[in-house]
């Protein structure tokens, strides 16, 4: 059975708790990933999707109707509106357990850590979704 290390993405981006929003934002607005996870000291405090910061930032950002405090909300800092408690399993889990927790947790990713909740990598549906892929296309040749 493929445990979760064989498909997660490595090298997750990480910001620290006390980044501003701008911060997030501006990364978000260069990559392609939606997670970035929050780290300090090299430990897991929580993760950030692109939706929550959608969520704590302004409407009226960059329209014609923003205001000093639409771009205050640039300010919050990402331990305001990151995901305290996230999901997470060690590499050697199965990816049965991966899907189990996809399932139950209503989350769209697990961060992969050892036993010192060290952020190992990042597994999304999405990479699970892709070795399915990969499977069946080897199968039908």
């Amino acid at each position: 059975m493929t445990n979760v290390a064989q498909l997660m993405s490595l090298n997750p981006v990480s910001v620290s708790p006390d980044d501003s929003l701008a911060v997030v934002k501006q990364i978000f607005d260069h990559v392609k990933f939606h997670h970035l996870l929050v780290v300090e000291d090299s430990v897991l405090l929580g993760v950030l999707s692109d939706r929550d910061l959608f969520k704590a930032l302004s409407p009226y950002l960059g329209t014609a109707a923003e205001t000093p405090r639409d771009l205050a909300s640039l300010n919050k800092k990402a331990h305001q509106v990151m995901r305290r408690k996230p999901v997470t399993l060690q590499g050697q889990a199965n990816v049965k357990d991966a899907v189990h927790l996809f399932n139950t947790e209503g989350v769209s990713c697990i961060v992969v850590v050892d036993n010192q909740n060290r952020p190992q990598g990042i597994l999304s549906w999405r990479d699970i979704i892709r070795a399915l892929d990969r499977t069946d296309k080897r199968a039908a040749q």
